[in-house]
């Protein structure tokens, strides 16, 4: 299992999206635009920052529990 390289692509992803959405808002600004954002947008930032976080201390568990069974 290689949660850093998942994790990277997770960011990488998600800042991907990030930007195509930063694109996007210069041609879509209205009251939808506006709740897209806080819906989708906000909320995946949110989550992914707390998926890394999460995948991190994963991480240091699974090394933990490799080092110990060596």
């Amino acid at each position: 299992m290689n949660l850093s390289g998942n994790k990277g692509r997770l960011v990488g992803l998600t800042r991907d999206i990030s930007l195509r959405w930063a694109e996007t808002k210069e041609h879509w600004r209205d009251a939808k635009s506006e709740e897209f954002e806080r819906r989708f947008m906000a909320e995946l930032s949110a989550s992914v920052n707390r998926t890394v976080i999460i995948l991190d201390k994963l991480e240091e568990l699974l090394n933990k529990v490799r080092n110990d069974c060596e």
